[in-house]
């Protein structure tokens, strides 16, 4: 039996940094011995099945393939359908009524707790707000999150140090959930 996975890469593809071309990810993802590879956008997002149901050795398996084809490390997140679909079923923000721009979903390579960012004032910030989930944390950013200020205050060093993290728009969780349906 395979499971359907979505890729999670960090950080790549931006002002001309880290470039990992798609077809080059697609090709290298299929080299590790996976099937029905796609990727969605230029920004870091693959979906593949695998045998395998070890999504932390597939994701240590994928940096390490990342860094020796490309020549720099990107920290990668993999999750299965299923969780992909969990979190955005319980995201606590009307997403069938906000534009994708205003929604954000922040994916952790573990747990978090409220108490990491309990420093964070989050009255200060309205009408933003941030809610934790699954080993994710949801952003309601009307303005967008190049605006925000509230995602500029979680994303800190000091509250993500020791974490694997990623953000996706509302638009790419939801064409992700839709890419790992079984």
């Amino acid at each position: 039996m395979t499971t359907r996975y979505a890729a999670l890469l960090r950080g790549i593809n931006v002002s001309g940094h880290k470039k990992v071309p798609m077809a080059e990810l697609r090709t290298l993802l299929t080299e590790l011995g996976h099937a029905d590879v796609s990727t969605y956008l230029q920004s870091g997002n693959a979906v593949f099945s695998s045998a395998s149901d070890d999504e932390d050795g597939l994701t240590a398996q994928l940096e390490q393939s990342i860094e020796e084809r490309f020549g720099f490390a990107v920290p990668c997140l993999i999750r299965n359908g299923p969780y992909l679909a969990s979190v955005a079923d319980a995201c606590p923000f009307p997403a069938a009524t906000l534009e994708g721009k205003q929604l954000h979903v922040t994916y952790f390579d573990r747990p978090v707790d409220a108490a990491r960012f309990a420093a964070i004032d989050a009255e200060a910030f309205r009408p933003e707000e941030y809610r934790l989930g699954d080993r994710a944390l949801y952003l309601y950013a009307p303005d967008g999150l190049g605006r925000s200020k509230l995602a500029e205050a979680l994303h800190r060093p000091s509250l993500t140090k020791g974490l694997t993290a990623t953000t996706r728009n509302w638009n790419t969780v939801a064409k992700l959930v839709e890419m790992t349906r079984d």
